[in-house]
């Protein structure tokens, strides 16, 4: 992700910002739903990590109004602080206003960056899980969701920003997901992935089988950052979806070690990997190639894992919902919701 030093940042943000405050956790009987959306329903944008500039913002609200929704803008959306859209209580404030606001149906996030991790301590789960609504978002958002998810219950959304580019396939699983809501929805992978040249696209096999449990994961950054902290997810039966961009190898390799020793990883039912943009070594590096570095992390813990699966930092993404019950087959590289993510 293109963040050096991307842990030291996160403790040290965290620590400085927001020390001390109390996490309370919530024990949650099952799993919240939110409505699923429909035309003409209120989205409300937010920036819960890095500033976002005109051009890209105007983006987002041409593709939030181009789905057939309306779109209100948080107070703080055009702050900036730094690589930071705002101060940490600013960006709280219009979270937590969204979620708030009875008109507004869906909380999506106009971009990632960095930044969400530091929210995570103060965060009103409580105001959340009494206000279950769809958010939505990927990349440094994985914290958010995570933190929510754990933190409530409330099923949250794996897609794409609302600046990121919206596809037709983009829009069609997003349509598939938030609106339609259909037990056994079928994911498949893009045509337009399959179609690049690019090797960061080519899907291959780890260990091949089909598993089923409730979706958990992210972007690979986040998972690592996340781990040891109280918005560490149990991946024990879970499908453990993942992606990244920008890494080279050996970091990739160092966070999946340090996942391998924070989580029983082979405890989880499988492993889906999206698509790792632009993580190949430069041809005069001393490095495994990207594959073979998932292969020596993944291969040898005895489950399903696959990758190529259209998400990530890429144009053609589909929208995974965390703790949706799916299953994943390595051999066509699908995967298939095997419930509604929205009530």
């Amino acid at each position: 992700m293109h963040r050096r030093q991307f842990n030291r940042h996160l403790m040290v943000g965290a620590l400085a910002s927001l020390a001390g405050t109390p996490v309370e956790t919530q024990n949650f009987a099952s799993l919240r739903k939110p409505a699923r959306l429909k035309t003409g329903d209120l989205v409300g944008l937010i920036t819960p990590g890095s500033y976002i500039s005109d051009e890209s913002l105007q983006k987002a609200v041409q593709n939030i109004e181009n789905m057939g929704f309306r779109v209100k803008l948080s107070p703080h959306i055009r702050e900036q602080r730094g690589f930071i859209a705002g101060e940490d209580r600013q960006r709280l404030d219009d979270l937590h206003g969204m979620f708030a606001d009875k008109e507004v149906a869906a909380v999506w996030c106009a971009r990632g960056g960095y930044g969400c991790s530091r929210l995570l301590p103060a965060i009103d789960y409580k105001l959340i899980a009494q206000n279950p609504k769809v958010l939505i978002g990927y990349s440094d958002v994985t914290a958010l969701l995570q933190a929510v998810f754990l933190q409530t219950g409330l099923v949250g959304f794996h897609g794409p920003v609302a600046a990121s580019d919206f596809t037709d396939y983009t829009k069609a699983q997003l349509t598939a997901v938030l609106i339609e809501g259909k037990a056994g929805h079928l994911i498949a992978p893009a045509e337009g992935n399959l179609a690049e040249l690019n090797p960061a696209y080519q899907p291959f096999l780890i260990s091949p089988g089909i598993a089923g449990g409730p979706l958990m994961g992210g972007n690979l950054s986040l998972l690592a950052a996340l781990a040891g902290t109280p918005y560490q997810a149990d991946v024990a039966g879970k499908l453990l979806f993942i992606e990244e961009v920008g890494e080279k190898p050996y970091r990739i390799d160092r966070m999946l070690t340090q996942l391998r020793q924070a989580w029983p990883l082979h405890r989880a039912a499988g492993i889906v990997l999206g698509i790792f943009e632009d993580c190949e070594p430069k041809a005069d590096d001393l490095s495994l190639s990207l594959p073979d570095t998932l292969k020596d992390r993944l291969g040898d813990l005895g489950i399903p894992v696959a990758y190529g699966f259209s998400f990530g930092h890429i144009s053609h993404q589909c929208t995974l919902p965390l703790g949706i019950q799916a299953t994943m087959d390595t051999q066509h590289l699908t995967i298939t919701l095997a419930e509604p993510a929205v009530a």
